[in-house]
């Protein structure tokens, strides 16, 4: 057993917020390089913050995820991309604790691993002796680069048996990397593609994804542990939601920092902080904010608590942890893009932040786990007593 001292959350979050120089001293070179850089990677590490989700045996802190939220806003008040980049590697490591414990040994040998994934099933497995061999390609694979391992989604294909999808623990080495990222919007993530080529995973390290989808995992160890026990899709909405707040926060602070030294040009206002309109949209701003952080908090919390209860999660509530997590998107959104807007002519320059993030959150937004209509359609469908029409629940 670990003897692991577990930090609070407030002290990761200061943690957080302590990496913010940084983190915006090498945001440019993250954008241009179209990854992290190994510094940030390495801060991160440091930071503790690839241990969030990693069992407590193993050295882990096993946060909840209102603590995730709270870090990855502090984060994503400097860099986006940095945010981002560490919120999805706290998914696919939730994912390798639903698997065999002999698997986990396997995965957390590594020290701070880190592992990246997606949940879209865009390959095919093909049943052989021992396992599956694997053919396709997975896009979007944000912190692809500096992975140690990859949780794969394929579509298993067998002679006796219906096709369906398998969730699989692959080491990155065995897995061809593309180049292929470049994007307008969170550049500094590393989301590259993915391939396999006949790459033979063992039975051990693959677990059917509906039943994942449900709730029923295969580790005894973690059975007891209250942030393994909710179903996978809103534990990933409540681990990659902190972000869009965190980048709707960032946008006031450039903006807020900014504007003691602005004016408006062609009108008579020598400072842009006494015209009446600027009082208007940092209200505004500053409202939706705090609207995005409440869904950000209430999904959260949910979460937690079902966790902590070990309570059966009801069809309504599933959607609405989907649903939290879309408004809390759309509200970072459109507060950065109000701010955005205030800040005039300068602020399309690079050496000016609020364009990147901008950018930023745009991309979040059109993230197809986080889209807001998407959804919203699905929670009101759930509402309007209709089955829903995806597993992705």
């Amino acid at each position: 057993m670990s003897t692991t001292t577990v930090p609070t959350r407030e002290q990761l979050v200061s943690r957080a917020s302590e990496l913010a120089p940084l983190l915006r001293k090498n945001a440019d070179v993250a954008e241009t390089d179209r990854r992290l850089p190994d510094e940030t990677i390495e801060a991160l590490g440091q930071a503790g913050f690839y241990r969030m989700r990693v069992p407590i045996r193993y050295g882990g802190y096993e946060c909840d995820t209102r603590t995730l939220v709270e870090v990855a806003t502090e984060l994503g008040r400097a860099d986006g991309s940095a945010a981002w980049t560490a919120s999805v590697y706290w998914i696919p490591t939730w994912m390798a604790c639903t698997f065999p414990d002999e698997v986990q040994d396997e995965v957390f040998a590594t020290p701070d691993v880190r592992v990246c994934g997606t949940l879209s099933p865009s390959a095919m497995a093909t049943p052989v002796d021992g396992g599956v061999l694997v053919d396709g390609k997975w896009g979007f694979i944000s912190g692809g680069p500096h992975s140690h391992w990859q949780v794969v989604i394929a579509v298993l294909v067998g002679s006796d048996s219906e096709p369906y999808p398998i969730m699989a623990l692959v080491p990155m080495s065995d897995l061809l990397k593309v180049d292929d990222w470049h994007v307008a919007g969170l550049r500094g993530t590393g989301s590259i593609s993915t391939v396999a080529k006949n790459v033979f995973i063992p039975q051990r390290r693959i677990l059917p994804l509906p039943a994942v989808l449900q709730g029923q995992y295969a580790s005894a160890l973690n059975a007891e542990s209250p942030i393994y026990r909710s179903p996978l899709l809103p534990v990933a909405c409540a681990s990659s939601v902190g972000t869009a707040v965190g980048l709707a926060k960032g946008a006031l602070d450039i903006f807020m920092s900014r504007l003691p030294n602005r004016k408006i040009t062609y009108t008579a206002y020598d400072s842009q902080r006494t015209a009446p309109l600027t009082h208007l949209q940092v209200a505004e701003a500053t409202m939706k904010i705090d609207e995005a952080e409440f869904h950000a908090h209430r999904l959260a919390t949910l979460v937690d608590t079902k966790g902590v209860e070990d309570a059966e999660w009801k069809l309504e509530e599933r959607a609405q942890a989907r649903a939290d997590m879309g408004a809390a998107c759309r509200l970072a959104k459109e507060a950065v893009e109000i701010l955005a807007s205030a800040s005039g002519g300068s602020s399309i320059y690079n050496d000016v932040p609020i364009q990147r993030f901008l950018r930023d959150i745009q991309a979040v937004n059109l993230h197809a786990l986080m889209h807001p209509n998407t959804n919203f359609e699905l929670y009101g469908r759930i509402l309007c007593e209709l089955e829903p029409n995806t597993l992705y629940i």
